[in-house]
């Protein structure tokens, strides 16, 4: 099978020849991998396997796809955010509405003007297009989008105190968004529109279910409704335990939940499987903050075989993934242990590897 094959197959529940994957890789992981390959760090996806080839058109590009060598360097992105590089990640340090009066706030103008140059990181995924599962990643959505300008404790205080400009500044960030999943929708023979919109802690939501309902749900769905009407499967990434409003997001229309953390409450992945899997595919579990980097390969054998089993009972609805990044503290054996149990021993990913490298040598 063809990567789109495969992963349109296991979204629809049909037979596949092994579980489609989507792994993600800490940037130090990446780069030991590659050496270990002896590939460039770009090509590592394509020899462990993932099927899904996606990029940012929204606000995430300026966190992920803006790559700095040394720490301490940075940049401030189109919405105004300042960020710099802290260890392997980019982190904000300058949040352009945080001392904002209101009439401040709502003079903020987003960057539409800046849509073309947004639009323009999808267009490399496009020779691949008829062989990969390909997807376009509008996120942050609504309250994540806001916080990044507004910063996150005035952000929830404002949902208490003046709950009429949250509703008018998030309906605003989800413009953007929608404006974005239009053109892009329009424009690229995609195969799912991702969304994101992290609202959830390690224990719990951020704000209370009705809060979330309130302010989030409609904005969101907003968004979701750009790819119904375009014929997607519609993609939704939240960290955390977001146990309380799945139900709400299945009703939306969600059709692939991500990266499902399972050492978070109410976040088992069987459980939500035998609960939401009739109408709900999942993308994630694997753990990476225990299991992977800290577990034996017994262990990591076990869980992987135990997840994937139960993550496919129905025969299908289930993307292979970790629960985040794969951390570069996890054993090499351990990663191997993983994708073995998926269907992609040592020596085909070497394989792989080689003719990748055969490949750029032409």
């Amino acid at each position: 099978m063809t990567p789109k094959q495969r992963v349109q197959a296991a979204l629809r529940r049909q037979p596949v020849d092994r579980v489609p994957i989507f792994m993600w890789f800490h940037p130090d992981t990446r780069r030991w991998l590659a050496e270990l390959l002896e590939i460039p760090p770009a090509l590592v996806d394509a020899a462990m396997g993932n099927d899904v080839k996606m990029t940012w058109v929204n606000h995430n590009h300026a966190m992920e796809g803006i790559v700095h060598q040394h720490d301490g360097e940075g940049h401030t992105d189109d919405w105004g955010v300042g960020w710099v590089k802290e260890g392997p990640y980019n982190q904000i340090i300058h949040f352009p509405l945080a001392n904002a009066t209101r009439e401040e706030v709502l003079a903020y103008q987003f960057p539409y003007d800046k849509a073309e140059g947004l639009l323009s990181h999808m267009e490399p995924l496009l020779a691949e297009a008829e062989a990969y599962f390909i997807g376009c990643d509008v996120s942050p959505c609504v309250f994540e989008m806001y916080w990044r300008l507004r910063s996150m404790e005035p952000t929830l205080a404002e949902m208490a105190g003046d709950p009429e400009l949250t509703q008018i500044m998030f309906g605003r960030c989800a413009d953007f968004a929608v404006e974005m999943s239009r053109l892009a929708c329009d424009r690229f023979p995609l195969d799912w529109l991702w969304a994101g919109d992290d609202v959830a802690a390690q224990t719990g939501l951020m704000m209370s279910p009705t809060a979330w309902r309130r302010f989030v749900k409609p904005e969101l769905g907003r968004v979701f409704e750009i790819g119904k009407q375009h014929g997607l499967w519609v993609a939704y990434h939240c960290c955390g335990a977001l146990r309380p409003i799945i139900g709400d997001l299945v009703e939306m229309g969600l059709d692939v939940l991500n990266p499902v953390q399972s050492h978070c409450p109410g976040m088992d992945p069987l459980e939500l499987k035998a609960e939401f899997g009739a109408e709900l595919a999942f993308m994630g579990g694997v753990d990476t903050q225990e299991l992977l980097p800290r577990g034996t390969v017994a262990e990591v054998r076990a869980a992987t075989r135990r997840l994937l089993d139960g993550m496919t009972a129905d025969g299908g609805g289930y993307i292979l993934a970790a629960s985040h990044t794969i951390p570069p503290e996890t054993p090499l054996d351990n990663v191997f242990a993983l994708y073995e149990e998926a269907g992609l021993s040592r020596p085909m990913i070497y394989d792989r590897a080689a003719d990748l490298r055969a490949g750029a040598a032409v």
